[in-house]
């Protein structure tokens, strides 16, 4: 069975360190509550995600529960995308817009120190992944006590169009957390591969864009 997911329109655009803005509260929730693999993730990793859309970007807002010591960068910086972010905790969005072609796709990534990562994935190619892709999105994010919130926003020009009012995109949704032999892998659409793999295109969920 599809996953499906939608994502709700806001005539108005908004700060994006306003993790607390009205729009998220009447937003749709998704939530990340499975491994990779299928099997239950613990209560205390459970992810809910958050999406709206507006005429000039998306929003992604990322609530994750955090009560287990964090594992991020030593050095964070947020000025440039920083490689290998996936190595530590992040959330993560896989979105194809051409759901005829969901073997090419984008991915953002984002940390709870607010730290970032895009690239463009399309497997038709030899070299599938493009480092040098700028979307140019912003990030933020806010660490509690026993939770964590990141939030992201992207400019439609980083997909080369914006969808219409009923559009189905094609992705998936992630979480690594943790460090050594209980790091977890979380995956909305879980993705069923024998060791933890996030790059499978055949899993995708849909996203439909509501007004």
């Amino acid at each position: 069975m599809t996953l499906a997911a939608t994502i709700d329109f806001i005539i108005e655009d908004f700060a994006l360190p306003d993790l607390d803005n009205v729009a998220w509260q009447s937003a749709h929730i998704v939530t990340l509550d499975k491994h990779w693999n299928g099997t239950p993730a613990p209560r205390d990793r459970r992810t809910d995600i958050r999406f709206l859309w507006s005429d000039t970007a998306l929003y992604a807002h990322f609530s994750a529960i955090q009560e287990e010591p964090l594992f991020l960068n030593d050095e964070p910086q947020t000025l440039t995308k920083t490689m290998e972010l996936w190595e530590h905790d992040v959330c993560e969005l896989f979105l194809a817009s051409d759901a005829r072609n969901r073997r090419r796709y984008f991915e953002f990534e984002i940390a709870p120190t607010g730290e970032w990562l895009d690239l463009i994935v399309d497997w038709a190619k030899d070299e599938p992944r493009d480092w040098e892709y700028s979307s140019e999105m912003e990030t933020f994010a806010r660490i509690e006590p026993s939770a964590v919130t990141m939030a992201m926003k992207i400019p439609w020009s980083a997909f080369g169009g914006k969808p219409k009012e009923g559009d189905v995109w094609l992705g998936n949704l992630f979480r690594q957390v943790g460090s050594g032999e209980t790091r977890g892998y979380l995956a909305w659409s879980p993705t069923m591969t024998k060791e933890p793999q996030f790059h499978v295109p055949e899993k995708f969920g849909e996203f439909l864009f509501s007004k």
